[in-house]
């Protein structure tokens, strides 16, 4: 039943239960500032209503029509240099904090969570298509981490995670450049668990989740708190380091550049394959 209680508070994101595996599929914002703000905040609080709602065992996350979710707005970005300090400082401390609260909500979550990337996953979208603890992806999703093409290190999840999913060579490579790498590449390297044709990726993660919710819950669950010592790990060693060095971006010219640059071109900053000379 879809937004049932506790869920019903959730304008932005459809939670259906069934039989202990919760559907949570994530509205598509656009490119509208102040939507794609409430989404963000309701993407960073279902993981503690999840954890509280006895009936979820597992937790199966997607977007809808051929994005999973783009938090990542250059158009929303540009407006940032033209607002005084204190209000900057103010919306950075609100964006930093719900940031961590995915990230670690999803860490921090007893209960297994599965992502079926069924397309293109940005910013805070990508946070939650790699945190999850099994990741399908479909083969020409697009996968992309916009920070340095917008002028603001790469924060929050890309600094904690990506190394230990792909190694450095390949999070530098492309952390630093904010080149895009479709399901197929991201499955190559490590970055996701498996990458599906397109029609398959709801059904093959939804198996996954149906597996999840159906074995031995603290087995599972143990297993799940043990495996995130590394990336406990790994928060402490870059998490906040790479998310205050974003901040400091935020107060600075190339982010205002950027912005007005990759603008033309709509919600996705994602570089082409003529900019990137062919890296891949």
């Amino acid at each position: 039943m879809a937004n049932q209680a506790p869920y019903d508070r959730y304008a932005h994101l459809e939670v259906r239960v069934d039989d202990g595996v919760a559907l949570v599929r994530i509205e598509a914002p656009g490119s509208v500032g102040r939507l794609q703000a409430a989404v963000h905040a309701e993407v960073a609080r279902i993981w503690r209503t999840l954890g509280d709602d006895p009936a979820v065992r597992s937790v199966l996350v997607t977007g809808q029509g051929d994005e999973f979710y783009r938090s990542a707005d250059a158009g929303g970005l540009k407006a940032i240099p033209g607002i005084g300090k204190e209000d900057t400082f103010e919306l950075l401390q609100r964006m930093l904090g719900e940031g961590r609260d995915i990230v670690y909500g999803i860490v921090e979550l007893d209960k297994p969570v599965v992502s079926a990337i069924n397309g293109a996953a940005a910013g805070g979208g990508l946070a939650v298509a790699l945190l999850a603890d099994i990741s399908i992806a479909a083969e020409d999703a697009v996968l992309v981490d916009p920070h340095v093409a917008l002028g603001v290190a790469a924060g929050d999840h890309a600094a904690m995670i990506w190394p230990l999913l792909c190694g450095m060579a390949k999070s530098k490579l492309y952390l630093l450049t904010s080149d895009e790498l479709d399901g197929r590449e991201a499955e190559r390297i490590g970055l996701v668990s498996r990458a599906v044709p397109a029609d398959d990726v709801l059904d093959v993660a939804s198996s996954y989740a149906r597996r999840l919710a159906d074995g031995p819950q603290h087995a599972i669950r143990y297993s799940k708190r043990a495996l995130n010592q590394w990336l406990r790990l790994g928060g402490l060693t870059a998490h906040d380091y790479s998310a205050a060095l974003e901040g400091l971006n935020f107060f600075g010219s190339e982010l205002r550049a950027a912005a007005e640059k990759f603008g033309e071109r709509g919600p996705n900053p994602a570089v082409t394959p003529s900019e990137r000379g062919g890296a891949g």
